[in-house]
Formats: C-alpha cells, structure tokens, sequence
C-alpha cells in the first residue's frame, strides 16, 4: 500500500472541500450572518490537507488497492471535516449530529436530526445543500479530473468510486470523462435553477433545490420540504428533473453527439421508465379517496414515485397518511433505486434487471439442463465474474439491512421505525416510515445508532466495497 501517495491525493481532495466552502461563506457574508463557522473549518481542514499535499513527494504507484482505500477514507474525512462548520455554529447540537447531517449530504441520503428547519442561518442551510451537489456526481470524480496535474492516473479513483455491475467511459481518458459528466451535470441543476426561478421560487429557494435535486439528496429549506410552496408548477419542475437526475449520464453522452437512438436501446432507461409508470398509476389509483380529482392524484404520486425512485427524498405530501399499498410500493422503490451511472442511489435498476434475468436462466436450465444459456444486458452477453458480483453485492446488502436493524433495535423503536431508517439510509433516500417518515427525522437515535447509519449511508453511496476494503486486513499491508 502505497501510504504516502494515499496521503497526497487525500490532502488534495480536502483541498478542495476547504475551496467548496469558500460559497457559503460568501453567502453567509452576502445575508449579513456570521462568517466564524466556515472561516475556522476552512483554516481546519487546510492545517490538515498541506501537510501530505505539499510535504509527502511519494511513488505514483496507484493501483487497485490504493483506488478503494483512498475512496473510502476520503469519504469518511470529508464527512469528518464537512460537519465543522455545522458544530462551531452551534445549531446543530452535539458533534455526532453535525456529522451525521455531513455524511447525510455528501452521500445524498437527505436523512436528517433536524426538528425545525426555517430560521437557520441561510449560510449553512446552503453549505447543506451544496453537500448534496458535491456529493451527488461524486467529489471523487472531480478530483480525478485534476489528477493529471499531479502526475497521478485516475482510473483506478474512478472505478472505486463507481463500481456499477458493468464499467464504461465515455472517452477513452478517464479525466476527459469526468469533465464531461460534470460539465452536463453543472448544466442541468442551472437549468433547473433557473426554471424553479421562473415558477416564482427566490433565487436562494430556486439554487438550493436544484442543488438537492441534483445531487438525488433531498435537503430542503423548508420544514414540509417541497410541500412548504403548495405550488404545483414546482413540484412538476422538481419531478421531472428528479427523474433526469435518475438516468444514467451516459445517456446524454450518447444523445448529444447524435446517437439517440442507440441510448433509448438502453434494457435500464427502459425498465426504469416503465418502472415508474407502472407505480405512479397504481399510487394514483390507491390514494384516489384521499384527494380531489386524477389531476391532484397523478401529481402527487409522481412527485413521490420520482422522489422514492430517484432517493432524492424530497415530499410535497405526508404519505404517511396513504394506504398501505401505496407505502410498501415506496419502500419496495426504496431498494430498487434509480439507473447505474446517476447520482442516485439504490441497489440500481441494472442490478435487479441483471438478478432478474439471472434468476430466469436458472429456471430454464433446471427444464433444459443442457442448454446454455447467456444471461445479456442491453444485448451484451454479461461474463459469470459480473453476475457473481451482482449477486454477491445484493446478498451483502441484505445482511447488512438485517444485521444493522438489530444494531438499531437496541434503540427500542417500532419495527416500521427502524427497518425503514436501515433501507433508507443504505439506499441513501433519507426518509422512511413512522418516526423517520415525511414529516419525521433521526433526532431521537441513539449516538450508537447515528454512527450505524452514517455508515450505512458511506456503504449505500459507494456501494459497499470500496469500504469494506477499510476492514480488510490486507489492505493495511505495504508490498
């Protein structure tokens, strides 16, 4: 293990969170608030981050191995160092709050200990926000679009980083491929920014949703979240772009140099499509007593359908008032998550696609035994190593949603309570059932259950691995 190359490329990424902040507190300085918080955080971080960048002059030897472990452990300081300027303002409470609301954003899970929203200092509900957007297409992958500088390779950052069950660049460099991914993802959240403006929101209301919206976390301004506006134009603007934000940006790669017809060839964009067709109609018909009109009913079950599938997690109902029905679709969507290669969460629709047509062949090998039959995914034969993988990845996933519950359970909350804090919080959604509902939020958990799920949230956003690497014992041992 390379410690001291580790180190640098840490040190660089802290650099740049240290830069990021430099936003809110100009916005903190524009609304006349006081600027003390970010002002020490930023001094913090940048005591911590010169010493490897400017002091440690390592091999460049970057494989595999140093990949995930940079991965994980920048992940867990950025959450470390992000939730400073949350701690020294004094609003949030203790240290682990702070960092749970951190790594809450950064992972864009939305997930929050906040009781009362309205009146915090506008700086920091930016800072709040801007963690999802940071987050959102990964901090990572705007770090290895500056790695060149350094001399450093970033293929091994950005497979850590974004292990899908099936690797693609969309240029053969892969910092060439990350400056596009960010370029079309700065695109579309100031579209969006600008047609919430439009709608009638405030520039500053019109910034942090799109941010939010982006980055699929769901943080709001608003204690009712979206539902605070009672403005339908905006939650049609928010659920259409919470669905782009769900398509892989790929995607949009291909349409815009004029291969559009070869991206809607896409097995994922079209499972997902249907996906959320199929539930926002039964939704719709569910809550068909509960409001007035198919107009009101679609509406509001598109905006959760999307907020759900997307894990950006916003609401613009209390669906804790729905039926049944309607709530276990939610949380079923809350496993399912949106397409691989966007900023949203979930075990991915090319994951229960692939675990779907996997488990087909099975059935028809037991009928025709000598039959061999190929398991394809947008008619590419997939290799055994990555349905291994896929189905390794959800087995993983359902240990940890099982052996973590019993972790939370200790908390002696209900069982809707503290399933549901799980899923949401590994699939990075943020809100769940009962006490971690729409309207509810993780203020009344335990110190011990606020670290499980933050690290749950790190484990959901990187998809699991690039974590479990920290644990192995391998992986500390220098060669």
């Amino acid at each position: 293990m390379n410690f001291k190359l580790v180190a640098r490329i840490t040190g660089f990424s802290l650099l740049i969170e240290a830069g990021a902040m430099l936003i809110p507190l100009a916005v903190s300085l524009l609304y006349g608030e006081n600027p003390i918080p970010f002002l020490c955080s930023i001094l913090i971080i940048l005591a911590a981050a010169c010493v490897p960048v400017f002091l440690f002059h390592p091999k460049k030897d970057f494989f595999a191995r140093e990949g995930f472990f940079t991965v994980g452990l920048i992940w867990v300081l950025f959450g470390v160092f992000g939730a400073l300027p949350f701690w020294f303002s004094r609003q949030f409470g203790p240290y682990v709050d702070c960092f749970f609301e951190t790594i809450s954003g950064f992972t864009t899970t939305g997930a929050t200990i906040l009781t009362a929203i309205e009146g915090l200092p506008m700086g920091l509900l930016f800072w709040r926000s801007f963690t999802h957007w940071l987050g959102g297409m990964g901090v990572l992958i705007l770090t290895a679009a500056l790695l060149p500088f350094l001399g450093i390779s970033s293929n091994f950052l950005i497979r850590a980083e974004s292990p899908g069950p099936v690797k693609s660049k969309l240029v053969p460099r892969a910092s060439q491929s990350s400056k596009i991914l960010y370029t079309i993802y700065l695109a579309l959240t100031v579209l969006e920014a600008l047609c919430l403006r439009v709608a009638g929101l405030n520039w500053y209301d019109s910034v942090t949703h799109a941010m939010s919206t982006a980055g699929t976390g769901g943080f709001s301004n608003m204690n009712a979240s979206v539902g605070s506006f009672g403005n339908p134009t905006v939650e049609i603007i928010i659920t259409v772009f919470m669905l782009l934000f769900s398509v892989n940006f790929a995607v949009y790669f291909l349409v815009l140099t004029g291969k559009a017809k070869q991206a809607m060839k896409s097995d994922e964009l079209r499972f997902f499509l249907i996906m959320v067709a199929v539930s926002t109609v039964a939704i719709a018909w569910n809550i068909r007593d509960i409001y007035h009109g198919v107009g009101e009913c679609v509406r509001y079950a598109a905006f959760q359908v999307a907020s759900i599938v997307s894990t950006t997690g916003f609401s613009s109902a209390n669906y804790e008032l729905w039926p049944e029905f309607s709530k276990v679709l939610l949380v079923v969507l809350t496993f399912i998550g949106a397409c691989a290669g966007s900023t949203g969460g979930g075990i991915k629709c090319s994951r229960i696609l692939i675990l779907i047509r996997s488990a087909r062949r099975e059935v028809r090998s037991i009928i025709h035994p000598r039959a061999v039959s190929v398991v394809r995914l947008d008619g590419a034969p997939l290799s055994e190593a990555t349905l291994h993988t896929t189905q390794c990845y959800f087995i993983i996933n359902l240990f940890l949603v099982f052996g973590m519950a019993i972790v939370v359970g200790l908390d002696n909350f209900s069982f809707g309570t503290t399933l549901t804090a799980v899923i949401t919080c590994i699939s990075n959604v943020g809100p769940g059932l009962e006490m971690v509902g729409p309207a509810g939020n993780f203020a009344a958990f335990s110190v011990l259950s606020k670290l499980v799920l933050s690290f749950l949230m790190v484990l959901g956003r990187l998809e699991m691995f690039p974590i479990l690497v920290l644990f192995s014992r391998s992986a500390w041992k220098r060669s």
